[in-house]
């Protein structure tokens, strides 16, 4: 049975047992770079993309002899081996890994790199970048033309100055380690500033580092917040233990987009952000005091993956990523309109949860849910609380109207 070799390249040249293994081959598979290092193979030579055309050349060529394909690095670290092993079998593919980018890149910065969260960004247009990389003390990424250093530094200062919080970019050191394993590999290293201004090769290797974690709230646990500790106005906050039920019946997805509509202090957002980091949650208020409190409960919580909306809906929903998960604390009288634009939006599995407080919300948000598609369901939530010297406090029933597809 013929093989497929996937050969790990990190230096500038192969080597001997590289070449030797080449002469074994009848095809050979690689990028247009790595291409020119093999300017003698003797059989054939084709490119890596389109990649379905690549797949198909390799099982054409397999009845007939073996193949190599040259690969960057380890093949089976955000590389072709992972595809090539489900298209033809543990039995048939030979590994032969070499340094990963992220090794050589780490040992050009002189950081370890054992506790550093990896994070791949190719191909991803829609993701929110600082929530994305603010989260972590050490941060390693692989870019792409669209999402280069630049575009990212970018995108980091924009979001610092929404949340009037540019002193953070003194807490953020970063590196860049240019075609690495080539012979022109050069490192840079900078501040935010320097990197939006520079452009660098496309084939690039960033780390991000922070100084200090600027969460100064609790951070050993993820839900649990109190009214103390989030800064809301005039007592206008969603009580401990209804967002704790409210957030139950979101269901929050591990990533994805959460709409939070009339979001007041922000407290559902801080909580579900905090609970589920990878998620993108978007705080919609048109009140500038409350905006201002939510900007402040991400700098405190050090929530970068809220991003806090001006303005009302259901105008401004319309310029937001499509959402997974929509909660509506607040509508300000358009809510038949909102709850039409979410079922129209909304993720074949998203939840839609809606609070209500007043009779008139209660009573016609089911409607709207079900003309528009959802089975919906309701809670009541009572609210009573004693003090330590006894003292009871027994707040308004809240009902929480769920919908689903």
């Amino acid at each position: 049975m013929y093989k497929v070799s996937v050969i790990g390249i990190s230096e500038p040249v192969l080597s001997l047992s590289q070449l030797e293994l080449l002469d074994t081959c009848s095809l050979l598979i690689a990028t247009g770079r790595l291409r020119d290092m093999a300017a003698d193979f003797s059989g054939k030579i084709q490119s890596i993309a389109p990649l379905d055309q690549a797949m198909t050349e390799i099982r054409s060529n397999l009845t007939t002899g073996n193949v190599a394909v040259l690969a960057s690095g380890d093949p089976l670290f955000y590389g072709i081996g992972r595809r090539l092993l489900a298209e033809f079998g543990n039995e048939q593919i030979e590994i032969l890994p070499a340094l990963s980018a992220i090794q050589r890149a780490c040992a050009l910065f002189k950081i370890p790199w054992d506790d550093a969260v990896i994070e791949s960004l190719h191909g991803r247009q829609s993701v929110h970048i600082p929530g994305l990389l603010l989260q972590n003390e050490k941060t390693i990424v692989f870019t792409d033309q669209n999402n280069s250093p630049k575009a990212i530094a970018i995108k980091i200062l924009e979001y610092l100055q929404a949340i009037n919080h540019l002193n953070f970019k003194d807490k953020i050191s970063l590196s860049v380690a240019e075609n690495v394993g080539l012979q022109d590999e050069k490192v840079f290293s900078g501040t935010l500033e320097e990197m939006a201004k520079t452009v660098f090769s496309p084939l690039n290797i960033l780390c991000l580092q922070l100084s200090l974690l600027q969460s100064q709230g609790p951070t050993s646990f993820g839900l649990g917040l109190t009214e103390d500790e989030i800064s809301h106005s005039r007592g206008l906050i969603t009580k401990n233990e209804v967002r704790a039920v409210t957030i139950h019946k979101l269901r929050l997805p591990g990533q994805g987009v959460l709409w939070d509509i009339g979001a007041g202090s922000g407290s559902i957002s801080i909580e579900a952000a905090r609970t589920n980091p990878r998620l993108t949650v978007y705080a919609i208020e048109h009140q500038e005091e409350e905006l201002n409190n939510i900007k402040a409960n991400i700098r405190r919580f050090g929530c970068f993956n809220v991003i806090p909306v001006f303005g009302r809906a259901p105008e401004v929903l319309t310029n937001l990523p499509a959402p997974n998960r929509v909660f509506i604390g607040g509508s300000s009288g358009s809510l038949a309109e909102i709850v039409q634009l979410i079922a129209n939006q909304l993720a074949p599995d998203g939840r839609l949860v809606i609070n209500g407080v007043i009779e008139k919300t209660i009573t016609e948000a089911p409607r709207y849910m079900r003309d528009a598609g959802f089975a919906v369901s309701r809670s009541v939530v009572k609210v009573s609380r004693t003090s330590q010297n006894g003292e009871t406090q027994n707040f308004n029933p809240i009902t929480i109207i769920a919908g689903t597809r």
